[in-house]
């Protein structure tokens, strides 16, 4: 099975991207105020201006489709997993604001139904608002508001679309993180993922489909399908403010999300990414390439398999880091290192190769 025939197609995405980019620059003269765009950041997971003292960093990002596997498992269990949906949206925007070095300062929620029908079911409604307020709070964030819609005819009836936005600090200017440090003879260090976070969940779905008891199917483990594909995302920001405040000298973060570990090559110059070393691939992920059937190159390249967040440093913060992430109670990884050569991650325990023409989300 291929992702891009379960209707996400990155190739055809990104050309967009690259488009809205492109057009993008041509609006800098817009700024003012004393603001000045940080052109590098364009193709970067968040969007900053300067000011001053500090930067200003944005990111706008939504859930995606897990809330269909959602409606299903509350039609099955009578849990709804609004709280952990709650999570995952704003997890997904927050672990993208702080891989530039920000501190999220305001979380806003974009909410939409396909029915005022939605409205009805209270302790959906309660589970979402109370999982997104408790997201906040992990992220170090104030919820500060958003825009709650109904779209008929736009959005599917019976479903309900999450997205949002955040406002982020870097302050000092030094905790700026884009690349320009990275050096041959960096280490990778990964985060554990707590499961499938919100990235491929069009795929498990399609998997569902081949299956007798859809999203009830247990696993090896024991566990249902439905059940871990519903973990919430680990939210990171907590982790990168504890490494910033023990003076770790970060030269470039990942969040691992569409694109699998494809995501490791994002910074525009070109190095090798050679991976030595993988975490043992999570219960759900091998469900996940048995029943697809998904190879090992698919799945490394567009799931997380067990690896949320990147972050290069320097083979002296390596203890340090270790012991932080540890003290969170975090599974951490020293997976391989930086290499002078062509843009390419070379996953060695797997044979693997992402040549720099299997990424392509930056213009």
């Amino acid at each position: 099975m291929k992702y891009a025939k379960t209707g996400v197609n990155y190739d055809l995405m990104d050309v967009l991207k690259r488009m809205a980019q492109k057009e993008g620059r041509k609006t800098i003269l817009n700024l003012s105020l004393g603001f000045k765009e940080v052109s590098q950041s364009r193709g970067e997971s968040a969007y900053i201006i300067e000011h001053k003292d500090s930067y200003l960093v944005t990111v706008q990002e939504g859930l995606g489709t897990k809330s269909l596997i959602a409606d299903e498992m509350y039609k099955e269990s009578g849990k709804s997993y609004y709280d952990s949906l709650a999570q995952d949206t704003v997890a997904m925007i927050v672990n993208d604001l702080v891989t530039v070095g920000a501190k999220p300062l305001i979380v806003q929620a974009y909410w939409g139904a396909g029915s005022p029908e939605w409205f009805k079911d209270t302790q959906r409604m309660k589970d979402l608002v109370s999982g997104w307020k408790k997201a906040c709070d992990m992220s170090g964030a104030v919820w500060g508001g958003g825009e709650t819609c109904t779209l008929t005819s736009i959005i599917a009836k019976d479903a309900f679309d999450l997205a949002g936005s955040s406002v982020g600090v870097i302050q000092p200017k030094k905790r700026l993180t884009l690349g320009n440090k990275i050096r041959a003879a960096d280490r990778i260090i990964m985060f554990e993922s707590s499961g499938i976070h919100a990235n491929g969940l069009s795929l498990a779905r399609a998997i569902a489909d081949k299956l007798p008891q859809r999203y009830m199917a247990k696993m090896s483990n024991g566990v249902l399908y439905g059940e871990a594909l519903l973990k919430p995302t680990i939210i990171y920001a907590k982790l990168i403010e504890s490494l910033f405040i023990a003076s770790i000298d970060i030269h470039y973060m990942v969040n691992i999300t569409g694109h699998g570990w494809r995501k490791l090559m994002r910074y525009s110059k070109p190095f090798t990414y050679r991976i030595t070393s993988t975490p043992s691939i999570p219960e759900l992920f091998k469900f996940m390439m048995e029943h697809g059937p998904l190879d090992m190159k698919e799945a490394y390249g567009n799931l997380n398999m067990g690896a949320g967040f990147a972050i290069f440093i320097s083979q002296k913060d390596i203890e340090k880091t270790i012991q932080i992430a540890k003290a969170l109670k975090l599974k951490v990884f020293d997976a391989g290192v930086i290499e002078k050569g062509k843009k390419q991650v070379v996953i060695e325990p797997h044979g693997i190769t992402f040549s720099e023409e299997e990424l392509r989300v930056r213009n």
